[in-house]
């Protein structure tokens, strides 16, 4: 209990002094997230929060994690070149392509050493024990789509700081009472450098967590879903939990559906799935003049009461607990996209007020040129 609370309490002091001083840097040195017709904000922010959240969160895991875990050592490896790679992006820009490559290494290096991996299908559609192969592959997949999940959803003030919030309580939750400290440390760590972000990144943001920021809670959480569900899984666990992989999935819903969707959409339209578009739900919410702290709340209210759901009808399986979570989502995502305006309302930061104000144009679909994967 000491080492979660010390790493909870020093990931929040570490991000919440470190983020003043890289505001201040980014301004001087001019790192800003740019605006242009296709942003929310009309106004210079920096983009390198995910610096100070990446700062406190090594710090206090490496601090606070139990000794003789060897897995920890390759966790922390595979963070880094996520790093390297939110940086360059948050700084330079990177292709599409050059990220994927980078977070296929970030991935392989939990996966081969970390032994984070897919073994059991836990009775999903059928399925129990699949072939090792096939577990790599499924995965390489599953860290790839959440790592994307988390910095696809990046794209209003708060929203994605909130839901990596929400996922690393529950998980951390989780893993302090099943005995699990080094998962349950990693977890909180997370969260408590979250917390002191999201003091700066309400509405209206003076900081955003960029790449670094949103790859990191994407690794860490694909990390902590996928041991969840293995230990869950297991009838010798603490506390072992029907229906595992439905629930981690219910935990990750809002970021890891959305996701999903849009790379179905994109693939069907015959575009790069890492094309950006503004077929997400927050820009749907947007057109409707929703401010972004509406948003953020509806939708981490909605992850809530899926997860709520998905605890309350684990007697039924996976199979049919993942499919009710399925039907509901696109049921919900109907609702909204069918129900918009037909002129996009909007609400952005007034450059001389720095207040929000509303704002209508037409709807832009996709935007193929855009420098932002969402």
């Amino acid at each position: 209990m000491d080492n979660i609370l010390l790493s909870f309490g020093l990931a929040f002091l570490i991000t919440f002094f470190a983020i003043p001083i890289i505001i201040e840097v980014a301004r001087r040195k001019k790192l800003f997230d740019e605006p242009d017709e296709r942003k929310v904000h009309k106004m210079v922010i920096p983009t390198l929060g995910g610096l100070g959240i990446f700062g406190g969160f090594i710090l206090a895991t490496l601090i606070g994690a139990p000794e003789g875990n060897r897995e920890l050592q390759y966790f922390v490896a595979s963070a880094i070149v996520i790093f390297f790679l939110g940086i360059k992006d948050d700084i330079l820009v990177l292709s599409a392509a050059k990220k994927f490559i980078g977070q296929l290494i970030a991935a392989g290096i939990i996966i081969k050493f970390g032994g984070v991996r897919i073994t059991d299908m836990h009775g999903l559609l059928g399925i129990t024990t699949i072939p090792p192969v096939a577990g790599i592959v499924l995965t390489l997949f599953t860290v790839i789509v959440i790592i994307n999940s988390f910095n696809l959803i990046d794209g209003i003030d708060g929203l994605a700081g909130s839901l990596g919030l929400l996922t690393s309580l529950v998980f951390g939750t989780y893993f302090f009472y099943a005995g699990q400290l080094l998962y349950s440390v990693m977890a909180l760590s997370l969260a408590g450098s979250l917390i002191a972000f999201l003091l700066y990144n309400h509405s209206p943001a003076k900081i955003f967590m960029g790449d670094t920021g949103s790859l990191l809670i994407g690794l860490i959480n694909s990390i902590l879903v996928i041991k969840f569900i293995n230990i869950a899984s297991s009838s010798t666990a603490s506390i072992p939990l029907e229906a595992a992989p439905a629930i981690g999935f219910a935990v990750l819903i809002v970021p890891l559906f959305d996701t999903l969707r849009v790379f179905a959409l994109r693939i069907f339209n015959k575009r790069s799935p890492f094309s950006p578009d503004r077929n997400h739900v927050h820009h749907f919410l947007l057109q409707f003049g929703f401010s972004h702290r509406k948003i953020t709340l509806l939708c981490v209210g909605a992850n809530m009461g899926l997860l709520t759901g998905a605890y309350l009808l684990r007697g039924f399986g996976t199979t049919i607990v993942i499919g009710v979570l399925l039907i509901v989502s696109c049921i919900f995502t109907a609702i909204v996209y069918y129900s918009r305006p037909k002129n996009k309302a909007i609400r952005v930061v007034d450059i001389n007020t720095q207040k929000h104000v509303v704002k209508y144009r037409k709807i832009v679909p996709a935007i193929p040129n855009s420098v932002e994967a969402n």
